[in-house]
């Protein structure tokens, strides 16, 4: 392997890897998904490496491969969301119960929604991508990415009520 591309890669995955860790954790639920995830999208990445410009063009086609991949493993299979009670005890032990409390229950909401409404909002509120951005990231058209917002809210307010007096979801 040229030393060149494995250092740029190392160094790649050593800047971004919390970063795509935390978006692949959103959108699977789960730590250990996440990092499966996260790993695949980076494996297929370093075989595209050389056809990939600059950095935002690599880091781009990471989280599209993520979001691809995401679906893709949603449509293959029904999931079903467990949140361990030991988990949330911990959370809350910390002193920080109705953070720990509303995290829960946002998982619970965002699991109950379809990968795409659910990959919507991660990356409107989460990843703080505008209407535009994920249209091209998804290959969909501004108006699809507004509407599949806009009832993705719909019903994540009628599944979690109690997360209608959350600002923001950041």
């Amino acid at each position: 392997m040229d030393p060149g591309f494995e250092a740029a890669l190392r160094q790649f995955v050593i800047d971004r890897s919390s970063a795509l860790f935390r978006t692949a954790y959103l959108l699977t639920g789960d730590r250990h998904a996440a990092e499966d995830l996260v790993q695949s999208a980076l494996a297929k990445t370093a075989a595209r490496w050389r056809g990939l410009r600059d950095a935002e063009a690599i880091e781009g086609y990471v989280r599209r491969t993520m979001y691809h991949e995401q679906v893709s493993r949603w449509r293959r299979r029904s999931r079903v969301v467990e949140v361990s009670t030991d988990e949330r005890l911990d959370r809350a032990g910390d002193g920080h119960a109705e953070a720990a409390d509303l995290r829960v229950t946002m998982r619970a909401a965002l699991s109950r929604l379809t990968p795409r409404q659910r990959t919507m909002l991660v990356l409107r509120y989460f990843e703080d991508k505008s209407e535009t951005e994920i249209a091209r990231l998804l290959g969909v058209r501004v108006g699809s990415v507004r509407s599949q917002i806009y009832r993705s809210l719909e019903r994540l307010k009628k599944s979690a009520p109690e997360l209608s007096t959350v600002r923001e979801f950041r």
